[in-house]
């Protein structure tokens, strides 16, 4: 059993970081947490994520933000309005995630081209 703040075994499925990572690393996180980050302080609604992350069910995006919200990343505020409008923002340690994500992103960006090459075959293959 881990107690908090160990990492335990990350070739275990049932390690807590291993857990994480597998979430971070859900292509929908991360464009979510992108998204929340350029709204900025307003935060964003539902409707508004569902448009901007094209390609997202409603039922995935429903349970990233959820799942997200669990997790501390993410803030939810409903506003007692008819209908009710629900707002969804970063929380500081999900800022702090964005910025490393930012650094991930940036680097596909900058070598999705080489990517490519390689899964056309067009590349060389690195000798091992």
């Amino acid at each position: 059993m881990t107690t908090p703040g160990d990492t335990g075994d990350l070739f275990s499925p049932d390690c807590p970081t291993r857990q994480l990572l597998d979430r971070i690393g859900d292509k929908w996180t991360s464009m979510l947490i992108k998204l929340l980050a350029e709204s900025g302080s307003e935060g964003a609604r539902f409707s508004e994520l569902r448009r901007a992350a094209t390609g997202i069910s409603q039922k995935m995006l429903s349970q990233t933000l959820q799942r997200l919200a669990a997790d501390g990343l993410v803030d939810r505020e409903v506003e007692p309005t008819v209908p009710p409008a629900v707002h969804y923002r970063l929380t500081e340690l999900g800022y702090s995630l964005e910025a490393s994500l930012a650094v991930v992103r940036t680097w596909a960006e900058g070598h999705m081209r080489e990517i490519d090459d390689f899964r056309r075959g067009s590349a060389l293959s690195p000798s091992t």
